[in-house]
């Protein structure tokens, strides 16, 4: 099997994981888990659709133009991710304060008991 396409496989098996965990588990870690599984589903697919069998995207005197810009590889994605990754750190540490307040306010991280709570 090929490496781009294992790596869509697996993509779309963490994207499916996580899509179960927010719909069929009833703690809210497990839930902020899943939605951090989709996070790195739709990172490798990122990096796949980016991944090519070439050079560093970097230039050097060494290669010439021609040469670089047919053999180097997609940096795009590269950056995407980069910038996906902080941002799912910082959207995780936000969701884990929230779910800290909601045990101490209500004593539980069942969602179904917490939804009934606040009606």
């Amino acid at each position: 099997m090929e490496l781009q396409m294992a790596s869509f496989i697996t993509a779309g098996l963490l994207i499916v994981i996580g899509i179960y965990g927010m719909f069929f588990v009833d703690n809210v870690i497990k839930k902020i888990m899943a939605l951090s599984a989709i996070g790195g589903g739709v990172n490798l697919i990122l990096i796949a659709i980016g991944y090519t069998k070439g050079i560093v995207p970097i230039k050097t005197l060494e290669v010439s133009m021609p040469v670089f810009s047919t053999t180097s590889a997609y940096p795009l994605p590269q950056a995407l991710v980069l910038t996906n990754i902080v941002i799912e750190a910082s959207m995780l540490a936000i969701m884990l304060g929230i779910a800290i307040v909601l045990f101490k306010k209500y004593g539980t991280l069942k969602s179904s008991i917490l939804l009934k709570k606040t009606d």
